[in-house]
């Protein structure tokens, strides 16, 4: 498949004498894809009824005019002024009790039935209007769910439909004080109606209780966007996508995913190692102007998972944004790297936001491929270059991965509700053991929990997961390499309860977590080779082999040929030996890679990632800070 630029636009912020010109820069860039319209509904109804779609009409027949392919959002991640008018009860409510209001964006909340009412007959609009035109190639549904924390609501909508959710997930209230167990503190029910949000209370809601809401939650999010998609096809056969975020957990993705076609995500590296990236201030600052070498990457893998195959970079950063903590501007260089690194990992399109610069309202700091004075902006001759090598290095296939990581967002909210130490995350783990693999040079495809089929790989990583689904627990069953398990995977119920017998329940494999404690910041459990565990340390029992011991001689590892139980959690340097040993023992080649320096394999070549802000060396090949360079495969 051909791999492509695009590019965000909105028309609506700029005369219509510009987007001729525009539209003829774009082309002439190399820009194949334009998004437009996700946030323009007062434009396009400006009060109730009033439905102006003229101007829509003449952006799109000018970008289609230049040869531009167009992504349609819908808008429903800003509903204008009079929708609040009509809707008084949309808003969200925080974990406080507070209204949250309007004066900005995704002012809803995905249990109002009402509001989801109006995003599906706005859909629906769109899709009669502009389903069959042949210049709308593609389609959005709505922009980054939980964008500001908005997948939780605390209102009286989320109150009802949490209670009739509860109803039909359990059938009595006797059925749920069990699944709970609510005889502990007296919290039993005798009636669905009685049972309120897990916020608010006096000290800590059960945790049941909470990881109920949270499936609720996540599963308001899945019929948000099912109801615009199945809109949409009733009149469009184009492909429709959503914009996900970076280290955004608060719903499935997966389940998400699965009415869509496509995977897209927003790429802020420098926003992200600010904002959202664990690492220690002096590696912050060694990768102040790259972005962590290893959180692109993540994201690009998992969200092709999520796309089946199939996945974009919906927003990729350009230059400064404007709300990160601090936000330096990206190396010379990092745009194009970021951009061929995704189509390293197999994206179809990387998308710039934005096209022009906002010189008014909250994004007037982000910066665009062009200046708000219309002069070009330093990624816009980036972009350019990209261009031109994808023209001169068309097919982009992804490479075969020998190593997979399984990881479940049920687990992520799991660990948020009881995370039993104050620095344990689930998704932490995930990327440490990720960043392990990347260190090593290995791909990785990252799977669904209810993956039921795993001989493609030689390694997998199952870690933190809060159970075992039974497709992969049949998977892990019949696996012939080796599946490195936990720490803390198989030790709950689907309810947030300490199974009996004890976990983790690995197939023919006889491993108890006996008992678990969370290290504060600054204790280890040191291990017998030099290694540690920080964070976290599981007590084993049982009769299966110890492959790795802590130093005062409990097991670390533990397991039979094809599973193995991992206690604690590794620091770096014992990940990379733990990696290491297994890619030994099932010859999957790896390398030793300095510090900055990336490689991704595709089907037909070896790309080398230089995020580091000094040249480095490869294979006698100087590499320049941001470069890029790429070798056929032997």
């Amino acid at each position: 498949m051909k791999r492509t630029l695009g590019v965000c636009y909105y028309p609506e912020h700029w005369p219509d004498e510009t987007w001729a010109e525009d539209a003829a820069r774009m082309a002439e860039t190399g820009i194949t894809w334009v998004r437009i319209g996700e946030f323009a509904w007062s434009r396009l109804e400006p009060s109730p009824g009033d439905l102006r779609f003229d101007w829509l009409d003449r952006a799109i027949e000018t970008l289609g005019a230049a040869g531009l392919r167009v992504v349609l959002g819908t808008p429903t991640a800003t509903p204008p002024r009079w929708m609040i008018d009509k809707h008084p009860d949309m808003l969200p409510v925080d974990g406080q009790g507070r209204v949250r209001g309007f004066g900005s964006r995704r002012h809803y909340d995905f249990s109002h039935a009402g509001y989801r009412e109006e995003s599906r007959r706005i859909t629906r609009l769109l899709a009669e209007r502009y389903g069959k035109n042949p210049h709308v190639a593609a389609w959005q549904t709505d922009n980054e769910y939980d964008c500001h924390d908005t997948t939780l609501s605390f209102s009286e909508a989320a109150r009802r439909g949490f209670q009739d959710w509860l109803a039909q997930t359990y059938q009595s209230p006797d059925a749920l004080n069990r699944a709970w167990g609510n005889v502990f503190w007296s919290m039993e029910y005798d009636d669905f109606s009685q049972i309120g949000l897990p916020n608010l209370t006096v000290t800590e809601a059960n945790p049941a209780h909470w990881l109920a809401f949270r499936r609720y939650s996540s599963d308001m999010v899945v019929l948000f966007n099912k109801v615009q998609v199945d809109e949409i096809r009733k009149h469009s056969t184009a492909p429709i996508l959503h914009n996900y975020m970076g280290r955004v957990t608060s719903f499935d993705h997966w389940k998400v995913g699965a009415d869509l076609d496509i995977a897209a995500w927003d790429s802020y590296p420098i926003g992200f190692l600010s904002d959202r990236i664990e690492n220690d201030a002096g590696r912050k600052l060694d990768f102040l102007r790259q972005g962590d070498p290893d959180n692109q990457a993540f994201h690009h893998d998992l969200y092709r998972a999520v796309g089946r195959g199939r996945w974009w970079v919906m927003e990729q950063q350009p230059g400064p944004v404007n709300w990160a903590p601090w936000n330096p501007a990206p190396l010379p260089g990092m745009a194009r790297l970021w951009a061929w690194e995704a189509f390293a990992h197999g994206a179809e399109c990387v998308s710039y936001f934005r096209w022009r610069q906002a010189p008014f309202a909250q994004e007037q700091m982000h910066a665009g491929l062009l200046r708000p004075d219309s002069a070009p902006a330093p990624a816009l001759a980036e972009a350019t270059q990209v261009a031109r090598e994808l023209a001169a290095m068309p097919e982009v296939e992804p490479g075969r991965a020998q190593v997979a990581l399984v990881f479940d967002y049920e687990s992520a909210w799991a660990w948020e509700v009881q995370p039993q130490g104050a620095d344990f995350d689930a998704w932490r783990l995930a990327f440490a053991a990720y960043r392990a693999c990347r260190r090593a040079g290995l791909n990785v495809d990252i799977l669904p929990p209810d993956c039921a089929d795993l001989s493609a790989y030689k390694l997998v990583l199952a870690p933190g997961l809060m159970r075992l689904s039974d497709p992969l627990r049949a998977a892990l069953a019949a696996f012939k390499g080796i599946a490195l398990i936990g720490p803390r995977t198989g030790t709950k119920t689907a309810e947030l309860s300490i199974p009996v017998p004890l976990g983790p329940g690995l197939p023919d494999c006889d491993v108890t977590v006996a008992l678990a404690e969370s290290l504060p910041p600054g204790a280890k459990v040191k291990l017998s080779d030099g290694g540690r565990f920080l964070h976290w340390f599981e007590h084993l029992e049982g009769s299966a082999t110890v492959h790795m011991s802590t130093k005062d001689g409990r097991p670390a590892i533990m397991g039979n040929d094809s599973l193995r139980y991992i206690a604690g959690w590794p620091d770096d340097d014992t990940f990379d030996h733990i990696i290491g040993y297994h890619c030994d023992v099932l010859d999957i080649p790896t390398c030793v890679l300095p510090d900055g320096l990336r490689v991704r394999d595709t089907a037909t070549h070896r790309f080398v990632f230089n995020y580091a802000a000094k040249a480095q060396m490869w294979n006698g090949t100087r590499i320049p800070p941001a470069g890029v360079h790429w070798e056929p495969l032997a």
